[in-house]
């Protein structure tokens, strides 16, 4: 028996908007990774990630209750992690750069981050793509 059955099916449009949030994240971590700007940064500043979140609370009480949930709080917890594992990051570089350690801790730690974020999302869409439970 499929996960997703004992869950009330989502309106379509809901399903809709779970795709168009990992496709935003998507675009918003392809911007970073192509252009000058940072993945991190790009992901959690650029207009396609904050479009992203603000569709991710607008539909997440339409989400209730469906299989979809736990896709909503995902992405809402991707973006979330991704932006207090950033505070910490710098919170733990800044000091260190007085001893030039703190360059290589930024670079390593926002590397692994991006890398972190990307996995979360192809995750979280390549199970929906399947109907499944994340």
């Amino acid at each position: 028996m499929d996960a997703t059955q004992s869950y009330a099916q989502p309106r379509s449009s809901v399903l809709t908007v779970a795709h168009v949030v990992y496709g935003l994240h998507a675009v918003s971590l392809c911007i970073g990774a192509w252009t000058a700007a940072t993945v991190v940064g790009s992901f959690l500043f650029g207009w396609p990630s904050i479009i992203a979140v603000i569709l991710n609370y607008a539909f997440r009480a339409d989400a209730k209750g469906t299989w979809l949930e736990p896709h909503f709080r995902w992405q809402i917890r991707t973006f979330w992690l991704a932006a207090l594992w950033s505070l910490l990051i710098v919170g733990v570089s800044v000091p260190l750069a007085l001893v030039l350690v703190g360059f290589a801790t930024w670079a390593v730690g926002f590397f692994v981050l991006g890398i972190w974020a990307g996995v979360r999302i192809a995750r979280g869409w390549l199970r929906l793509k399947n109907a499944e439970l994340i």
